[in-house]
């Protein structure tokens, strides 16, 4: 039984296809830990004081976020495998009725 309708798991696979590529080359900019995107990493200037201003600190947050992108990627790509086997199911369900 398919609960969505073919264009709107036809949408959902093009917006999760663009979250998967998006976020897996934000992930791999953390990992390399890019500095355009200092920015972007929650750095309490409390703890980062406690740890004497230590790179190591910094690094952490970065792998942090770097993880966290990975893991938003593959909710995207759960995502994209729900929406393509709806979209099979309509298009089963459109051929048998046909």
């Amino acid at each position: 039984m398919a609960c969505l309708g073919p264009k709107c798991s036809l949408y959902y696979m093009l917006i999760s296809i663009w979250g998967i590529i998006m976020l897996a080359l934000m992930g791999i900019f953390f990992q390399i830990r890019s500095i355009a995107l200092f920015e972007d990493i929650k750095v309490d200037e409390k703890e980062w004081a406690m740890a004497n201003f230590s790179k190591s600190y910094v690094q952490e947050k970065y792998e942090d976020n770097a993880i966290n992108c990975w893991i938003a990627a593959g909710i995207y790509l759960v995502l994209f495998a729900w929406s393509f086997f709806q979209y099979k199911l309509n298009a089963r369900q459109n051929y048998e009725m046909s």
